[in-house]
């Protein structure tokens, strides 16, 4: 019988993000499934400073947030997806960097992760959410998603696989307490945007 193929690693995903940014950007689904995490985050944010973590391209979220008016920074640790992300969102802030450990020493309004931070392995999403606090001011929302229940899992990006790790919904909730967050929606597997699972979330 043939061996199965090797399983991708969480040190994978950038270099696996390098390479296909190209790709990335032409596959990418820009029909805004995700509007409706969209307007949950624009109703929720007490400011326009919004921080995108694991930005990629910038198509089409930072594009819709800069039409409802936020002013966007955005960081990737792959150079490759930044290049795209200049020219969707020109005159957006951009930094190259891992999310993992970032500190920039400023804070922001919103604080969103989508599809982004659920590439880490456990511990480093459990070292992420200082990261998240310092970096949403006082009243200012955090958002990302993660899977439903605690697993791993495997996904693909034209062909490659990539991996993807969740906590169970508890442990995020405690890991959010620590950190001064309150949950204000969770929504696993969420039938209005393609099953993903969201958390909207205010620092307190």
């Amino acid at each position: 019988m043939p061996s199965e193929p090797p399983r991708p690693l969480p040190g994978d995903i950038l270099p696996t993000y390098r390479r296909k940014a190209a790709r990335y950007a032409v596959i990418r689904n820009t029909s805004l499934f995700e509007r409706p995490m969209l307007d949950a985050l624009d109703r929720a944010a007490p400011g326009r400073d919004l921080l995108d973590l694991g930005c990629g391209t910038g198509r089409p979220l930072a594009q819709d947030l800069r039409r409802r008016g936020f002013r966007i920074t955005g960081v990737d640790g792959a150079a490759e997806m930044l290049a795209h992300y200049r020219r969707n969102v020109p005159g957006a802030g951009r930094v190259h960097r891992d999310m993992r450990g970032l500190a920039l020493g400023r804070c922001f309004d919103a604080v969103l992760a989508w599809d982004s931070f659920f590439h880490l392995d456990p511990v480093a999403q459990s070292r992420m959410f200082p990261v998240f606090a310092a970096h949403t001011r006082p009243g200012g929302v955090l958002v990302f998603s993660s899977g439903p229940a605690r697993d791993e899992a495997y996904g693909a990006v034209d062909g490659a696989p990539v991996y993807h790790a969740s906590h169970d919904p508890l442990c995020y909730r405690t890991m959010l307490t620590r950190a001064g967050f309150r949950v204000l929606r969770f929504r696993p597997n969420d039938p209005a945007l393609t099953r993903h699972s969201w958390w909207l979330c205010r620092r307190a």
